[in-house]
C-alpha cells in the first residue's frame, strides 16, 4: 500500500461515517441544534466537506467542487444569509451555523464529488511530494503530508460529532 492509498482510504471512511449519519434524516433533522448556539448535522457535515474541498484543491491547483460542479449554486439558496460562497465554516457565528440548512442529498452529493476530486488528485501523489512545503504561514511551515493528515482528522472529528448527534435526535 502507498501512502496515496493510505490516504484514499482514509478520506473514503469520512464519506461512510458520513452517510450513516445523514441518510434518512429530514433537512429538519439535520438543522436540529441540540442547544443554543451549537453545531448541527447540517453544519458539521458541510463544514467539514467544505474544508476538505477547500485544502485540497489548494493544494491541488485545481477548482474547488463547490463552484465548479454547482454545489455552490444549488446549496447555498437553502441557507439564511450570512453564509457567503467563500465560507468554510471557519469562525462562524452561531448564527451562521444555524444558517446553514441543507438536505441529506445534497451534503452526500457534494461530499462524494469531493471524495472524488480528492481521491483523483492523491492517484498523482508521490511518497517524496509528502515533504512538500505548501504553506509557508505557520512555524514549521506545513507540508503536503501534514496539510492531508490535518484534514484527514478534522474531518474523522466532525464525522464523529456528526454521528453523536444523530444519536441524540434520535432519543429525544
Amino acid at each position: 500500500m502507498t501512502p496515496a492509498d493510505l490516504l484514499t482510504d482514509a478520506f473514503s471512511r469520512t464519506l461512510e461515517s458520513v452517510t450513516g449519519a445523514v441518510e434518512g434524516l429530514t433537512d429538519e433533522d439535520l438543522a436540529w441544534q441540540p442547544a443554543p448556539g451549537t453545531n448541527s448535522i447540517a453544519w458539521l457535515v458541510w463544514h467539514l466537506t467544505r474544508v476538505q474541498d477547500d485544502h485540497v484543491a489548494d493544494v491541488a491547483g485545481t477548482p474547488q467542487v463547490w463552484e465548479a460542479q454547482g454545489f455552490a449554486d444549488r446549496m447555498l439558496p437553502a441557507f439564511a444569509p450570512g453564509v457567503g460562497r467563500g465560507d468554510t465554516g471557519y469562525g462562524h457565528t452561531p448564527e451562521q451555523v444555524a444558517a446553514v440548512r441543507a438536505s441529506a442529498d445534497d451534503l452526500l452529493a457534494y461530499l462524494a464529488a469531493v471524495t472524488d476530486a480528492t481521491a483523483t488528485f492523491l492517484a498523482t501523489v508521490e511518497p517524496a511530494d509528502l515533504d512538500a512545503v505548501v504553506d509557508t504561514r505557520w512555524d514549521p511551515p506545513v507540508t503536503l503530508g501534514v496539510r492531508l493528515v490535518s484534514v484527514v482528522d478534522d474531518d474523522a472529528q466532525h464525522a464523529g460529532q456528526a454521528g453523536y448527534l444523530r444519536g441524540l435526535l434520535e432519543r429525544r
